[in-house]
């Protein structure tokens, strides 16, 4: 039985060997793999970054930040995809790891504005201000007309109460794009605390008439408070109706509100009339 099962095997793996060494004809034991081309692989990147971008548009920051982790590793030579990581790990506080990305961004193009202002955006929630300025700096001599970049440089300089440098960056602001109400506001806060009343309340108003926010109507509403008080009172009310988080010191505060104009506010909300939509308020903030 030995010797016909040895021979049954020799003649089994003969008859294989036959057909596995013979494959250039058939092709019958060799699996086929697709490999994609690099072009391939950095379209589908391009891609997926697109996909990233949305979802950090629509507020998904996790699956954004996934999906552009994913993107940058199918094409780690677009710095487009490392702005957006960037952007993505900002979102969702990871801010050292920005600061990486953002490194490795500038080895593959230095000239990338979006680079130094997301790095900028960075130092300025580290309240590292000096730092903010250098980097919105950079960004600026690469993309002098950016005008969210100047928004932050003007805020820098508000924050530093250095009024004369914050109104001349948001006048700057202004001539490149009328509508941005943002500027305008701040002038206002500035105009306050210089007691320009009148400047502030037509600065306020024209943030207003661009868009109805909360912060210029609460801020009119206070600017009015000694002249006209029953629209003072009707302005607190449609201000925190939008936004009550604006009942809050610590929230106007990080808005840049002033110290005059904190004060102000903080008087009018004594208000009998105004008791109700204060304890509202209070309740609906965060």
């Amino acid at each position: 039985m030995f010797k016909k099962l040895l021979i049954f095997k020799i003649i089994f793996f003969h008859l294989i060997g036959i057909n596995i060494f013979q494959v250039k004809k058939t092709n019958a034991f060799i699996p086929y793999y697709y490999l994609p081309s690099k072009k391939f692989l950095k379209l589908k990147g391009s891609e997926i970054g697109k996909n990233a971008y949305q979802l950090l548009y629509f507020g998904q920051l996790k699956e954004g930040l996934a999906l552009a982790k994913l993107a940058i590793s199918l094409n780690p030579e677009d710095v487009n995809l490392w702005a957006l990581l960037a952007e993505a790990q900002i979102n969702n506080k990871l801010f050292d790891d920005a600061l990486s990305s953002i490194e490795k961004g500038k080895l593959i193009n230095p000239l990338v504005s979006e680079l130094y202002f997301a790095e900028g955006s960075i130092y300025l929630n580290q309240n590292k201000k000096q730092k903010a300025k250098k980097s919105l700096k950079q960004g600026l001599e690469i993309q002098p007309k950016n005008t969210n970049a100047l928004f932050q440089y003007g805020n820098i300089f508000l924050m530093e109460k250095n009024y004369k440098k914050a109104l001349s960056k948001y006048n700057e602001i202004i001539e490149i794009k009328a509508n941005f109400w943002q500027a305008i506001n701040n002038k206002g806060l500035i105009y306050f605390e210089q007691d320009e009343i009148l400047l502030a309340i037509n600065n306020f108003t024209k943030a207003i008439e661009i868009k109805k926010n909360a912060e210029s109507l609460l801020a009119l509403g206070v600017s009015l408070k000694d002249s006209n008080k029953k629209k003072s009172i009707l302005l607190v009310r449609e201000a925190l109706q939008k936004n009550p988080n604006y009942v809050s010191f610590k929230f106007r505060e990080e808005q840049l509100w002033g110290e005059k104009l904190q004060k102000a506010t903080e008087e009018l909300f004594k208000l009998e009339e105004l008791t109700k939509d204060i304890s509202i308020a209070n309740l609906y903030k965060n």
